[in-house]
């Protein structure tokens, strides 16, 4: 896995540069070529289990089976370290956290090589948070007011969330007002539905127990999520749906949609 370009130090609150030094270089806006990245691998993998006995295999096993991003969430106890572990010896993959609530988790995960960060709802202080290190934000959201807020706020993509409440029509109504925001399904998502969520304008899909189950992770069943992982990916369209996606605004742009023109 690339590492996560580490992110440049932030002065504290009311501290001045030291004379004759040069003002700290802004951090890299996160959002164009992970979106690229995303929408070509289209599948998130959602850890979600009581324990993970090895990341690094984890993260193989889903390799293996045609998925390279993969989010451990807050929920799963020591997530840093499993973050760490992953980070070293997780091959092929893109590494992140999810179920990020605070400020501090957000610090901590990314400190320990989360190469995103993923909410279940708009955090305005997580998504404040990466932006001050430079990485990718994917903020929950639901309603279309929720969508405006997660956009304003700074998220390189949008997470759908729980997708099943309205089912993948409901990606394609949400492209009406938005017709540029990147959209994630998530919540329900599985190999017999993910292609319709995609065929409706979704950017990406997450993959959570369907391939994951919690029982399997915490077992080291390798083999079998490799084949879980296998199947998703092989029920997915061929090609690609056009999903018109362009990047929604990035940590440091001004751009924002009460100042973009009305629909």
């Amino acid at each position: 896995m690339t590492a996560r370009p580490t992110a440049p130090s932030v002065p504290s609150a009311g501290s001045a540069p030291s004379a004759g030094s040069a003002p700290a270089a802004a951090p890299a806006a996160a959002g164009p070529a992970e979106l690229a990245g995303l929408a070509a691998d289209r599948v998130i993998a959602v850890v979600r289990a009581p324990s993970v006995p090895d990341p690094a295999a984890l993260c193989a096993a889903l390799a293996a089976g045609g998925i390279h991003w993969v989010e451990f969430t807050c929920t799963t106890p020591g997530l840093p370290a499993l973050l760490r572990a992953a980070g070293a010896d997780g091959p092929g993959c893109r590494i992140g956290a999810g179920t990020v609530l605070t400020a501090g988790q957000a610090a901590a995960v990314l400190d320990a090589g989360a190469g995103f960060v993923v909410t279940p709802g708009c955090r305005p202080a997580v998504a404040a948070a990466a932006q001050r290190a430079g990485a990718p934000s994917v903020l929950g959201a639901l309603t279309p007011t929720e969508v405006a807020q997660a956009v304003d706020l700074g998220a390189t993509a949008v997470k759908i969330f729980p997708a099943r409440a309205f089912g993948p029509r409901y990606l394609r109504d949400l492209a009406g007002p938005y017709p540029g925001v990147p959209l994630v399904a998530s919540g329900g998502v599985n190999a017999g539905n993910a292609g319709d969520f995609l065929a409706q304008g979704a950017l990406a899909v997450c993959a959570g127990t369907d391939v994951l189950p919690p029982d399997a992770v915490a077992a080291g069943d390798w083999s079998g999520i490799t084949r879980r992982a296998a199947a998703f990916v092989a029920a997915l369209p061929a090609v690609p749906a056009p999903h018109g996606a362009v990047p929604v605004p990035c940590p440091g742009s001004s751009t924002r949609l009460d100042s973009a023109t009305s629909a």
